[in-house]
């Protein structure tokens, strides 16, 4: 399964079948990560408009991670 359909599936699981607040989004916003809920993050993104779901880093529920992107640092 790819990164994105991976991230597709999380979201949808947590929108539909479960509290997406309890969803913590990590993503690069240019040279900073930023932290926020899953209701946050949609608003902000504007449904993936202006933060695609490749700058995604991390993604948590309630402490555990779920999806981490490989960082390489040169």
């Amino acid at each position: 399964m790819t990164k994105k359909g991976l991230i597709q599936e999380i979201f949808s699981k947590a929108i539909f079948a479960d509290n997406p607040k309890k969803y913590q989004i990590t993503y690069r916003d240019f040279e900073f990560l930023r932290e926020e809920s899953l209701v946050d993050f949609i608003k902000e993104s504007e449904h993936f408009e202006k933060i695609p779901a490749s700058r995604i880093i991390a993604i948590k529920k309630n402490n555990k991670i779920l999806f981490r992107k490989k960082i390489v640092e040169i």
